[in-house]
Parts: C-alpha cells; structure tokens; sequence
C-alpha cells in the first residue's frame, strides 16, 4: 500500500461506503418519500427489513424524521453522514482540504434542513456535495491508492444496497463489474472465492433473488 497506513486505508474505505450509503439511500427515499407520508401507518417496516435495521418506529411521519434525521439513531442517513465525516476528517492530508469541505458542507445541510418541514429540497442539495465530492476527489487526491481505495467502498456500498433494494438484474451487474475492475487495483487483500460467488448468482443463476442473503454475506466477507 505504499505510504498509506493500514489505519488509513480503513478510513478511505469506510469513508467510500458511508458516503455512498448517504447518496443512495437519500435518492431511493425522493422516490417513496410521498408514499411513507400518505399510506397506511407502518409501511416503512418493510423497507427495514430491505436493510436489516431494527423496526423501533411509532408512524409513518416519526419515520422519516428520524430516519432521516435522527441524531441519536444509529441507522439515520444523519449519522452515516456523521461517520462519514469522522473519516474524512483524519484524511485532510490524503483529501485535500477541497475535497473534505464538501463532506462539511454535505453535514452542515442535514444540520439545517432537519428543521424543516418540507426537507426534500435541501436534500438534494446534500446529493449535490455528494456528487461534488467525488468529483473532487478524482481531480484533487493526488495518490491513485487512495482514489482506488475510495471507490472500492463505494461500490462495495452501493452494489449491497442495490442487493437489498431490488435492483434490477442489469443494474446488479453493472455495479458488480465496477466493483471487480476497482478491487483489482486497489492492492488490498480480498476473497477472491467470495468475489467469484457473487458474480455467479448475480450473472448466472437463474432465480438470484433466491441467493440474495448468501451474496450479502460474501459481500460483507469480501475484505480479508
């Protein structure tokens, strides 16, 4: 890995995953968003069981607040944008003072728009520093190690969310060859057992719902 410590690369990982974790779940929630508000109480349960986090709702409404804004729940979009933060706080060296401003700026927005009563549209301005931040990170992380280490995260994120939330078949191989051609760069130490086992029930079997649970599972093993 170079010069990049092994307490490093943890944070690079985690700050892909986390900030990933943030972007698409928000994204998922402008589409069902109207939906939890107006149809019958306890809807959400179901999208806690996609994710595998605890059902300690009260209704439709107290849902989405603290979901989404809950400071003191573990599983709110707030506090995995908080980890990501923390993670990328360590790395200013490796980020660029640039690239952490947008993870800043991405926190400092949840902070103000929890407040409203209409929170969609200052949502989309997180998605926004979001998006600005990986896209400062490829101009301004001058090590390609990190960057790889970066999007590793981000895939591996997104393509177990993408598991979990019924994605179509096409998207789950698209994300799952992304995953593959960045992993191989990243220089760190992976089961390529496990990687090959995804790949076979997301692009070969014939009933891959059916897999899901074992493909998570070697998702979450992937990492040696």
């Amino acid at each position: 890995m170079g010069v990049i410590s092994m307490e490093k690369v943890d944070h690079l990982y985690w700050l892909g995953r986390y900030t990933e974790r943030v972007y698409t779940t928000l994204r998922v929630f402008f589409h069902i968003y109207d939906r939890i508000i107006e149809q019958p109480e306890g809807m959400y349960s179901k999208y806690c069981e996609k994710l595998d986090i605890p059902d300690i709702y009260t209704s439709n409404r107290q849902f989405v607040q603290s979901y989404l804004f809950g400071e003191y729940n573990p599983d709110s979009v707030y506090s995995n944008m908080k980890r990501a933060y923390d993670n990328a706080v360590v790395l200013r060296d490796e980020l660029s003072t640039t690239v952490l401003s947008y993870v800043q700026l991405a926190l400092d927005t949840f902070d103000s728009c929890g407040k409203t009563t209409a929170p969609l549209l200052e949502l989309q301005q997180v998605i926004d520093h979001l998006l600005a931040f990986w896209g400062g990170a490829d101009d301004y992380v001058e090590q390609e190690d990190c960057r790889n280490i970066l999007k590793c995260g981000k895939y591996v994120e997104r393509l177990d969310l993408c598991i979990r939330l019924d994605y179509h078949g096409k998207d789950l191989e698209k994300e799952y060859r992304k995953l593959c051609n960045r992993l191989g760069k990243t220089g760190l130490s992976y089961s390529e057992k496990n990687l090959e086992r995804i790949g076979e029930i997301i692009l070969k079997e014939e009933d891959p719902k059916r897999c899901y649970r074992e493909a998570l599972g070697c998702l979450g093993g992937l990492l040696i």
